[in-house]
């Protein structure tokens, strides 16, 4: 019989574990079919359209139509981006989750009530009068245990119990000839405290203090994501702004090319000048055609960035909307007082911040490390009343008389050899936290570089502002004077052409000076910590929702 036993237990070990995978398919939470990670299907990009695509019959979605085009500010801009980017939408969750883990610590100082309930019942062979034949017990203890921030622990509990038993030795009343009833319980106050490791308020709320200080990390790194959406937001905002400008200073570049070519059709009509001229002409303007589609596109590409940041319901990267810029740049000088941006960096960068908590935590766990590293000393103290009786009632009466009263102190004491494991953890702390604090110094020096690297930056381009507006003035004068030049029968078309081409690039690279101006100012903020500051922006972190509360 053993070995059908036998058997049919191994055949079941031998089914579990060539059927591993099945029973494990049965627990997953998601499938993923072998030919989606084993095989490169071919694209069709046959294009189709709209009217083509079949509607879903169970789609009862309203379809929102976006607008044509959508008015908006940089102070929009920012606002969007904080309030619909996923990045933020997903960062916005640390800071809560950092703070259960917090609640998560403090929740071990709690006082914790405890109960237990033993019923015995034996019926046993017995060999002299001296032992019970038949007994049968009950047990139940009620007690509060606190732990304490000193690493101790404080239990107070009253036991009871209740015992009938056929012994004839015992004491107790008598229920029959055979039967005694026999009542007991004690009122007990124990503590337990280590005197040496695990011992103290510091070493004990180590954990606290990490999970603190990790609450702290999770806003710090929150505040620096919504700095980065913000700054981004700002530069994919004059990015198409320069997009914009850049697509119609090539299209009046085209319209001058058109003019020049109109007008040199007239002079070879009048017989003023060459055919040549209206080649120059023609193929100049098909320079400048193929100049504005690059701006197209490139204006396509800077919007779909900044939909993709803004990430607004209405205004998705597929959708035909047109972005309708209102802020204009402003070109204003600053003078910048660089020890001041220095000093102000220095205390308002998120990554600094970071760096001194984790040193914070760094150095707390270098004395939690420390104290590991002592002997194991642990007070034990235990006072007892204890109550018996025929009854129930004479038992809690003769607690409340404190007539029996037990003490008992112990000292536990252990003393490792050696002890190479601790002092290797305490010597890898303190190394992290030397680590750490190297880190921050070259942070430090990094951050400064970033801070004056972008106060240059943007002195620089201010030069550009100013310069590049002479440059216009002086490309404009000398295009309309090539322009009369030619009108006069004394130039070529492609002299014209040139200087038209020289106006067009100088524009441009006003823009461009503009622009970069603007996003100089956002790089500077950013460098010094105070782009949140500038732009007016307070955040909060994500919210629990009702759904998700907890059951009370």
């Amino acid at each position: 019989m053993f070995k059908w036993i036998a058997l049919s237990v191994l055949l079941v070990f031998i089914w579990l574990g060539l059927g591993c995978e099945k029973i494990l398919s049965r627990y997953e939470t998601i499938q993923v079919p072998p030919e989606r990670l084993e095989s490169i299907e071919p694209i069709d990009w046959q294009a189709v359209s709209i009217k083509d695509k079949p509607a879903d019959a169970n789609d009862t979605t309203p379809q929102v139509l976006p607008p044509e085009k959508l008015k908006l500010t940089i102070e929009e801009c920012r606002s969007a981006a904080l309030e619909n980017n996923l990045d933020i939408e997903v960062q916005l969750f640390d800071p809560r989750i950092a703070q259960q883990d917090e609640r998560e610590a403090k929740g071990y100082f709690e006082p914790l009530v405890f109960s237990n309930f033993n019923w015995n019942k034996e019926d046993n062979v017995v060999f002299t009068d001296l032992d019970a034949n038949r007994r049968e017990s009950i047990y139940n203890d009620f007690g509060l245990r606190i732990p304490l921030l000193t690493g101790g622990e404080i239990t107070l509990d009253m036991p009871f119990y209740r015992t009938e038993t056929d012994n004839a030795f015992s004491i107790g009343d008598t229920l029959s000839r055979e039967q005694i009833k026999i009542y007991g319980n004690t009122l007990s106050a124990r503590i337990n405290q280590p005197l040496l490791r695990f011992g103290g308020i510091r070493r004990n709320t180590h954990a606290l203090r990490i999970a603190h200080y990790g609450t702290l990390t999770a806003k710090a790194r929150t505040k620096l994501e919504v700095i980065l959406v913000l700054a981004a937001a700002d530069r994919a905002y004059w990015r198409l702004y320069a997009a914009r400008r850049e697509l119609i200073v090539r299209k009046q570049e085209f319209d001058l090319a058109q003019a020049q070519l109109q007008s040199a059709r007239r002079k070879v009509a009048a017989g003023e000048v060459a055919e040549i001229e209206i080649i120059r002409a023609a193929d100049a303007a098909a320079q400048r055609k193929e100049a504005i589609i690059i701006a197209e596109n490139s204006v396509r590409d800077r919007q779909r960035e900044l939909k993709m940041i803004l990430n607004k319901p209405e205004l998705q990267m597929e959708t035909p909307t047109v972005i309708d810029l209102q802020t204009e740049p402003n070109p204003q000088r600053y003078v910048l007082d660089r020890e001041k941006l220095l000093d102000y960096a220095l205390t308002n960068r998120m990554e600094l911040l970071e760096l001194e908590l984790q040193i914070a935590m760094d150095t707390s766990t270098v004395d939690y490390e420390r104290n590991g590293m002592l002997p194991l000393v642990n007070l034990n103290y235990t006072y007892n009343i204890n109550g018996l009786g025929d009854s129930a009632d004479d038992a809690y009466d003769m607690v409340l008389d404190n007539r029996f009263v037990n003490h008992r102190l112990g000292l536990a004491v252990e003393i490792p050899l050696g002890n190479k494991s601790a002092h290797s953890r305490w010597r890898r702390a303190q190394l992290q936290r030397q680590q750490r604090l190297a880190t921050k110094q070259q942070r430090t020096i990094t951050i400064k570089q970033e801070v004056l690297n972008a106060a240059d930056q943007m002195d620089a381009n201010w030069q550009r502002v100013i310069a590049n507006r002479q440059s216009v003035l002086l490309a404009e004068r000398t295009m309309k004077a090539e322009q009369r030049q030619f009108d006069l029968g004394l130039q070529i078309s492609t002299e014209v052409l040139d200087a038209q081409t020289r106006f067009a690039d100088a524009q441009s690279a006003q823009i461009q000076a503009l622009v970069e101006y603007q996003i100089a100012q956002v790089d500077l903020a950013y460098a010094t910590g105070s782009l949140l500051q500038a732009a007016q922006v307070h955040w909060q972190p994500k919210e629990i929702t009702a759904n998700d509360n907890p059951p009370k």
